[in-house]
């Protein structure tokens, strides 16, 4: 912290002005400069940061920490494309200062090291950052851009939109790039440019990495969600993957690694399909924004789906590979093919216990809605994990590692986890929460909509919405109040089309959302309605009447009482 606060006090006091920043007197470990400050750079669409320091401006800490953890992870895409051309001219003047000189693209790429100087190029601008990366710890990351263009560095983490960004490369600027060097490839830059195409209906939180929802007035119109309107949540870039070369590798056993092709999936092992619900960690985020700005991406009520998914069981693939009881296993990790520049790929873990048991129902899903899973759900293969959070249903499935330890990944140990109310982020230690797994008891409205207006004259209001419990556990009633809970109705619960309600899955296995419906009169005499929903499961788990009491910094664990206010209309 005492770093930062240097940090802080040479913004303040002018230094930023210079060309070169000026080494402080004493350096920290990346890990005190960066690790409770800035959500890790590869950490993608989740970790989209607001302030969280009213008392001076965050985009100088932030930018330092993240450059630390990351090269340039906080560097935003959007603010770049939009201010690229004023970060040009901002070095110098016209009249004031003589032209910089003109480099060739051969002669940045000799500066690559520390040794020989650490260059860079950004919209026909030339960088010398050496003396800034000599500085810190965590500055031989930023190597991975030395010689080369910027550009597709910070278009990887596009979600992040800090201040300052430009104004404190242009400090660094040394010459311009010759002319025939400038013209790039911008679709080879753009390391999302291969993304697959998507439905236009969705509401985007983020573009880069894409993360979005499916509006909340057709969420609940079906059991099944269409695969095009299931809510995205990528992290990283979604990565191209060849079916007939794909191998998944099992690790951490007996015998040594085993390699497993699609086709070996689908023809080795039966077919087991499990209607299960998924449910990003961060789902109704921004009602926590209105009580106190948390960090992440701002998920309405709709960061939650329901689909039909197929493949092996996890437990007989790994049975088949070797697995055997006794050993010292107590995890299984998963890592995707997703990976950053630095080629870390998105990784988390379970417990082994629910990856063996066979009331788990944990699939390596090759199938979704009965097709070939998409290319935004994990094509060829990735793990469902039924009744835990959507951040261990790791996609684009690389590699299973049986472990002794929790997976080491940052979306494992330093994200993905609930915090106390009075934890801030100077406060908060990572290390001191469990990660999340099974999720709590949750519901939310989706009809009427907030503001909505009703006619009175129709003498009823229907409200519609889904409900969903972690772990397995089975909704077994929804109250809604019209209101604002002074008094409730219980709302009729909706399965799958054709199913009987009495029909109850087993125990402890209930996977998929109960969709649920009530018809009400509209109470005379009032012009506004406040309607209040909540959800109790089958262990009695009911949702908290409020955000504040469980109002976290990261915004995750949002399950208080869904709120709408819908006026009424006499004509």
């Amino acid at each position: 912290m005492l770093f930062l606060r240097t940090c802080r006090a040479l913004a303040h006091t002018g230094l930023l002005q210079t060309h070169r920043l000026p080494p402080p007197k004493r350096l920290v470990p990346l890990s005190a400069c960066a690790g409770a400050l800035c959500t890790r750079w590869g950490s993608g669409g989740g970790h989209d940061s607001g302030p969280r320091d009213h008392g001076h401006p965050s985009g100088w800490r932030h930018l330092l920490a993240g450059i630390l953890a990351g090269g340039g992870a906080v560097l935003a895409y959007s603010l770049l494309e939009s201010q690229a051309q004023q970060a040009a001219t901002d070095v110098q003047a016209p009249g004031k200062s003589p032209p910089l000189p003109i480099y060739t693209q051969e002669e940045v790429a000799k500066h690559h090291s520390s040794a020989k100087g650490v260059w860079v190029t950004y919209k026909g601008g030339v960088y010398d950052i050496t003396e800034f990366v000599s500085l810190h710890p965590g500055g031989d990351k930023i190597l991975l851009a030395a010689g080369g263009a910027l550009e597709p560095f910070w278009a990887l983490y596009a979600v992040h939109n800090q201040e300052h960004v430009l104004e404190m490369l242009s400090q660094y600027k040394v010459g311009e790039l010759r002319e025939e060097d400038r013209t790039l490839d911008s679709s080879s830059l753009d390391p999302y440019a291969k993304d697959p195409p998507r439905h236009p209906v969705l509401r985007v939180n983020s573009q880069k990495p894409f993360n979005a929802e499916p509006p909340t007035e057709i969420l609940t119109d079906n059991f099944i969600t269409p695969s095009a309107f299931f809510f995205k949540r990528n992290h990283l870039p979604v990565p191209q993957v060849d079916p007939s070369t794909y191998q998944l590798k099992i690790q951490g056993l007996p015998g040594g690694t085993v390699s497993l092709s699609l086709e070996d999936l689908k023809s080795r092992f039966p077919k087991y399909i499990v209607t299960a619900t998924l449910q990003c960690a961060g789902n109704r985020r921004s009602e926590m924004n209105q009580v106190k700005q948390v960090k992440g991406l701002n998920w309405g009520i709709a960061a939650i789906s329901n689909a039909t998914w197929a493949g092996p069981r996890l437990r007989d693939v790994l049975l088949y590979a070797g697995y055997k009881s006794g050993g010292k296993a107590q995890h299984v990790h998963f890592e995707g093919l997703d990976k950053d520049v630095t080629g870390t790929s998105y990784g988390a873990s379970i417990p082994l216990g629910k990856a063996l048991s066979e009331e788990g129902d944990v699939i390596l899903a090759y199938e979704m809605n009965g097709e070939d899973l998409p290319a935004d759900h994990g094509f060829p293969v990735r793990v469902v994990v039924p009744g835990i959070v959507g951040a261990r249903n790791v996609k684009w499935l690389d590699k299973i590692v049986l472990s002794e330890v929790e997976s080491s990944s940052h979306w494992q140990q330093n994200d993905y986890k609930g915090f106390s109310p009075g934890t801030d982020w100077d406060t908060v230690d990572f290390k001191s929460a469990p990660a999340i797994q099974e999720l709590p008891v949750q519901s939310a409205i989706t009809w009427p909509a907030e503001g909505a207006v009703l006619d009175h004259s129709l003498g009823e209001v229907t409200v519609k919405g889904y409900a969903w419990s972690g772990g397995g556990r089975e909704i077994v009633r929804v109250d809604v109040s019209l209101d604002g809970g002074k008094t409730w109705q219980v709302a009729k619960l909706q399965g799958r089309e054709g199913e009987a309600l009495d029909l109850s899955p087993p125990p402890g296995r209930a996977w998929a959302w109960k969709l649920w419906e009530l018809s009400a009169p509209l109470p005379s005499g009032t012009q506004e309605l406040e309607i209040i929903c909540k959800a109790v499961d089958s262990s009695y788990n009911v949702q908290p009447d409020s955000m504040a009491p469980i109002w976290n910094l990261r915004g995750v664990l949002s399950n208080a009482w869904h709120r709408v206010k819908v006026k009424i209309s006499e004509h």
